[in-house]
């Protein structure tokens, strides 16, 4: 067995976890690199393994007739890919796509359900991320269907900003076409309107954000009430005691 190697936990919903719960998990949990496109699960498949980012950001998209794709949920290190696994479901309804590389935790799937099970503090982070998490796709859903593309566009762009903690990320036209649901010349066009108001710049799959707040102003509403409903998930996990490094082999 290799040797454990203490590793930040980044992963806002682990390090909430009083230390004593969260050092029960330790041995069940390995760090992964994951890679941008990677593909962790399809609508229909098993959920072998629970995913902590640390760093990393995962699209999940609903995908229609196996051709079309719609993202609907973003998770970071806010959160866990895997949810269905905390209401006792071991099915992917959506595709699990690495949008950002970096690390994760992951935990296999029957260890998870176990742990879940034993530990009341994660089932509370959990319930609360799931609904967060349901609030995000139903929002996505009215913004896919009422709002301007551009005011889409600014919504993702801080959505990413604000789950992978960075104003620097790689996204590509093509990748945001398939993210909102429309033409790659509808992306160009709206991140060329973007950029000129220097609210952002884009070059060979890379974006800066350069001035939040008009990014914010240029948004629709949705993103607002998205945050609003993370924040308070978050404000509810800040109050316990955090366990800042593992032990993770």
């Amino acid at each position: 067995m290799p040797a454990a190697i203490p590793i930040p936990v980044a992963n806002s919903l682990l390090a909430a976890l009083p230390r004593a719960e969260y050092e029960r998990l330790i041995s069940g949990l390995e760090q992964v690199k994951l890679a941008f496109g990677e593909v962790l699960y399809q609508p229909g498949e098993q959920i072998r393994h629970a995913y902590f980012p640390n760093d990393c950001l995962v699209s999940l998209f609903a995908v229609v007739e196996d051709r079309t794709v719609l993202e609907v949920g973003l998770v970071g290190s806010d959160g866990m890919v895997g949810v269905p696994l905390a209401l006792g479901i071991g099915v992917s309804p959506v595709r699990a796509l690495v949008q950002g590389s970096g690390a994760a935790l992951r935990m296999e799937s029957t260890r998870f359900g176990h742990e879940f099970n034993r530990n009341p503090s994660l089932r509370r982070d959990l319930f609360r991320y799931t609904h967060s998490l349901m609030a995000q796709a139903a929002q996505t859903a009215v913004c896919s269907r009422f709002h301007l593309l551009e005011a889409r566009l600014a919504r993702l762009l801080l959505m990413t900003r604000d789950r992978m903690r960075s104003d620097d990320f790689r996204l590509t036209h093509e990748f945001l076409a398939q993210m909102l649901g429309v033409r790659r010349v509808g992306v160009t066009k709206a991140a060329g309107t973007l950029q000129q108001r220097n609210l952002i710049r884009y070059s060979r799959g890379g974006i800066r954000i350069l001035d939040r707040k008009g990014l914010e102003a240029a948004s629709c509403r949705c993103y607002q009430i998205v945050k609003n409903v993370h924040d308070r998930t978050q404000d509810g996990q800040s109050n316990r005691k955090t366990s800042p490094v593992a032990a993770v082999a």
